[in-house]
């Protein structure tokens, strides 16, 4: 599987979606890149589905969602160096479209808990392990080792409520550090004392009813809206004089007081009846509750509507010390990798197969089944409704023996160690019972894809080749109107001279020097991860087009250009090296994207001194971009070149 270049997938979504100025918010899950947009009319979704390493787009909650799989993070991080839509400089902004109240619900828990889901994630997993070892004897529970792992594991639970304020804080764009020292003060050790003693508590003669907020989920976030309209009402009344230090100094003094006394009790004890109400409808009816949760968790999560089920998650980790929640889910996710583990044994799509190998595979140990189900089953159907049908059984087989996770961790394999509560027998049945029916009916009943074919090559005749000094830009018959055919118009460098049919020859886009792709100093070009082709260190700022096509993409920045010519030949021109943060600073764009164009016409003029100025390589890089899908790709141009020149031939 090709390696993506994610710098360059990060600015082509921020192009097709509008531009920078159109993005309000940016934030990640575990598989998607979420965009909030002042304007969804301006999203082209089409042309961001078509970029390389882009699974697919759902627009979803009042979001823009780009689902990209396992390596959001590193799309996410290549958006804040080449944008301020990431990090502390990150805009926040009202402007986007407020949605219903259910979508309004689902966002805020959504950005809430997205920025800690991972690290939950790995410290549940280690518990799960901890709690594993100490079981089979591995690890002696009084020893030192198990009191270190077991703090390691265990901190990010017990002080919850502090990282909910930090996210809860950006939020409700209240100050975080003060948000922290509320949170702190309720898990402050001598207020932990005060609830587990158990005797009458007061505050200026005011009685205090103490809970214990370690672990906590509601009652922060809670207090940090209400801290919100606090800190804005101070504020605005406070002299600037004093408004840096009494702001903070009263809103502390304010608020832990009446969490403690109000907001707190109020919270916890609704939290601990969300969780019994649960508990009460899978004690009533658990196969029942089991197959509805085992059923419908993927349409949550093809929605995204999953978050909204999280904070009872996590509130009944907190409340019971598990969560029967998570029995059916385990059936549910590995169903669904079980499914598209079957279409890459059935499916003769090599394109089909290249996806479903790494999405099952991170189904099956992470749980992750976003890449799986978009790129997959879905697209199929069949194997996505067969993968609900083994969650519907297998959920209500593990809900029947009450199985249940002790920690939060994402449904896998690798997770099994944290189901700890209920019969670990039916949990086993049941899933394998949903990977069974999953994996079985999409073999033998799910679609058996054909082998996608490449259409051969115009064929060349006498009457389309040009005779010796004909223009090269003479179309060939029946070419579009304004395009030329480069199999038939553009001579083929052999050792006799003659043309071959299925040739095609990409010319150098800039006067200069070619140096080999594997020198160039950019690791994704030099190894070929983006395709074959050759970098020229330019000696004049003229860029020409190399092949003659449509503009499939043109950064606004001005430094990259992609071309696909009548044949299907794609090409990518990349002047210089990281010159993407010059934000088009000396680059003066001569097309657009849908353009028409022919070999030679001009690109670009970029200004090398500009470049040279700012300290990046103008070397400028030729890459067939579908290298994979052609006959073969041989750069052919060396030593001084001159922009017209053969440069890379192609056979299609």
């Amino acid at each position: 599987m090709a390696t993506v270049d994610y710098r360059s997938l990060a600015a082509g979504i921020v192009q097709e979606v509008g531009g920078e100025d159109n993005i309000a918010s940016a934030t990640h899950c575990a598989t998607r890149l979420r965009l909030k947009l002042r304007d969804d009319s301006k999203a082209d979704k089409a042309a961001v589905e078509k970029l390389p390493g882009v699974i697919t787009v759902m627009r979803a909650g009042g979001q823009f969602q780009v689902v990209v799989g396992d390596n959001v993070p590193t799309v996410y991080a290549e958006l804040g160096k080449i944008t301020k839509l990431t990090g502390e400089d990150a805009p926040e902004s009202d402007e986007t479209p407020k949605g219903n109240l259910f979508n309004r619900f689902i966002d805020l828990v959504s950005s809430i808990f997205q920025p800690i889901i991972w690290p939950l994630a790995g410290a549940g997993l280690l518990k799960a392990f901890l709690s594993a070892a100490t079981q089979f004897g591995w690890l002696n529970p009084e020893s030192q080792t198990y009191v270190i792992l077991a703090a390691a594991a265990d901190s990010i639970f017990y002080f919850l409520p502090l990282f909910l304020a930090i996210t809860a804080a950006r939020r409700f764009k209240t100050n975080q550090f003060t948000s922290m020292a509320i949170a702190g003060a309720l898990v402050y050790p001598s207020i932990v004392e005060l609830a587990a003693a158990g005797a009458p508590v007061t505050f200026a003669g005011m009685p205090v009813v103490m809970m214990n907020y370690t672990s906590s989920v509601i009652p922060i976030i809670v207090a940090v809206w209400l801290q919100g309209y606090l800190e804005r009402f101070l504020n605005k009344i406070l002299p600037s004089a004093l408004r840096n230090f009494s702001t903070p100094l009263l809103t502390i003094l304010v608020m832990v007081p009446l969490i403690l006394m109000t907001v707190g009790p109020i919270t916890t004890l609704a939290a601990q009846g969300l969780s019994a109400g649960i508990s009460a409808a899978f004690a009533f009816a658990p196969w029942l509750a089991g197959a509805i949760i085992g059923g419908f968790w993927q349409v949550f999560v093809l929605f995204g509507l999953h978050w909204g089920l999280i904070p009872s998650i996590i509130n009944d980790l907190s409340t019971q010390g598990h969560s029967v929640l998570t029995g059916p889910l385990l059936p549910a996710v590995l169903a669904q990798a079980a499914a598209t583990l079957a279409v890459l044994f059935r499916s003769r799509n090599a394109a089909r197969r290249e996806v479903a190998g790494p999405a099952a595979l991170s189904g099956f140990l992470a749980g992750i089944t976003e890449p799986g189900i978009y790129g997959v089953n879905l697209p199929l159907k069949k194997p996505f409704y067969f993968g609900i049908v083994g969650g519907i059984v297998g959920g209500a087989i593990a809900a029947s023996g009450g199985a249940a996770a002790t920690s939060f961790v994402f449904p896998s394999l690798l997770a099994l160690p944290a189901y700890t509560v209920g019969s670990f027998s039916l949990l086993l049945i049941g899933t394998g019972i949903a990977v069974v029916i999953a994996f079985t009916l999409t073999f033998l009943f799910g679609t058996r894809e054909a082998q996608a074919v490449t259409a051969p090559p115009t064929p060349v005749d006498e009457a389309s080749t040009p005779a010796s000094g004909a223009p090269a830009d003479t179309p060939a018959p029946g070419a579009p109107s304004g395009a030329t055919s480069a199999t038939a118009t553009l001579p083929t460098a052999t050792a006799t001279g003659t043309e071959i049919p299925g040739t095609v020859e990409v010319l150098s886009p800039v006067d200069g020097t070619a140096v080999a792709l594997t020198e160039v100093p950019d690791k994704v070009f030099a190894s070929e991860a983006m395709g074959k082709g050759l970098g020229i260190v330019p000696t004049d700022g003229h860029i020409y087009a190399p092949i003659s096509g449509t503009v499939k993409a043109a950064m606004k920045s001005g430094h990259a250009y992609g071309i696909k010519s009548p044949d299907g030949v794609e090409v990518l021109v990349h002047i210089g090296i990281d010159t993407v943060q010059l934000n088009g600073r000396g680059f003066s764009p001569a097309v657009a994207r849908g353009d028409q164009v022919k070999a030679g016409d001009l690109l670009a003029v970029v200004d090398l001194d500009v470049v040279a100025e700012a300290g990046y390589d103008p070397t400028t890089l030729v890459i067939i971009t579908n290298t994979a899908q052609l006959a073969g790709v041989a750069p052919v141009a060396q030593g001084t070149v001159t922009h017209g020149a053969p440069a890379v031939t192609v056979q299609i």
